[in-house]
C-alpha cells in the first residue's frame, strides 16, 4: 500500500524542496511553515533516524511552542500549544510507528485529531494508516544525504 501512496506523490510536482543541516534546520522549518501553514495535516515520511522528530522540534521552536517537545513513540500523541495571530493553536504530534492498522489508529483517537480543522496534526510514520489522512494534506519526505545533511521534499496530497 505504501508503494502506491509514494508513487502517487512522485508523479506530482513538489510544493517545496529544501536541503538543510542541524545548523540550518530552523531556517528550513521557517521556510516550510511559510509555504504550507494553510494545511492542517502534515505527514512526515523518512527512515528511522532520518530526523522527523528533530525537524518537528525545530518547527515547534520556530512557532514559539513553550511545551516540552519530544518523540510521541510511546504516548502516540503529544499535544503542544502556540499563539498564531493572538489565538491559541494546538499541535498534535503523532507517531504511528507502533500502530498495527487503521482500526487501532482510530481507537487511539488519531482520526479525531486529524479531522480538527483549527489545529495542526504532525504525523510521523503516516504510511501505517494512510486512509486517515484527509485531503488536502502535505506529505513530507525526509532523506539523509550524509551524516549531517538532510533533503526534504514536500507535496500537496
Amino acid at each position: 500500500m505504501f508503494d502506491s501512496i509514494f508513487a502517487d506523490t512522485m508523479a506530482s510536482v513538489p510544493l517545496l524542496q529544501i536541503s538543510y543541516s542541524l545548523a540550518t534546520i530552523e531556517n528550513a522549518a521557517h521556510q516550510l511553515w511559510q509555504s504550507a501553514h494553510q494545511y492542517n495535516v502534515w505527514a512526515f515520511r523518512g527512515e528511522m533516524g532520518a530526523g522527523k522528530t528533530t525537524f518537528i522540534h525545530a518547527l515547534c521552536n520556530v512557532l514559539g511552542v513553550k511545551d516540552a517537545v519530544s518523540s510521541p513513540t510511546f504516548a502516540l500523541i503529544n499535544e503542544y500549544h502556540f499563539l498564531q495571530q493572538g489565538t491559541d493553536r494546538t499541535i498534535y504530534h503523532m507517531d504511528w510507528y507502533r500502530l498495527r492498522d487503521t482500526d487501532e489508529a482510530i481507537n487511539a483517537g488519531m482520526e479525531d485529531c486529524v479531522l480538527q480543522k483549527n489545529n495542526y496534526s504532525l504525523i510521523e510514520w503516516p504510511e501505517k494508516a494512510p486512509e486517515l489522512l484527509p485531503h488536502p494534506h502535505i506529505w513530507i519526505s525526509i532523506e539523509e544525504t550524509d551524516a549531517t545533511n538532510r533533503s526534504m521534499t514536500v507535496w500537496v496530497k
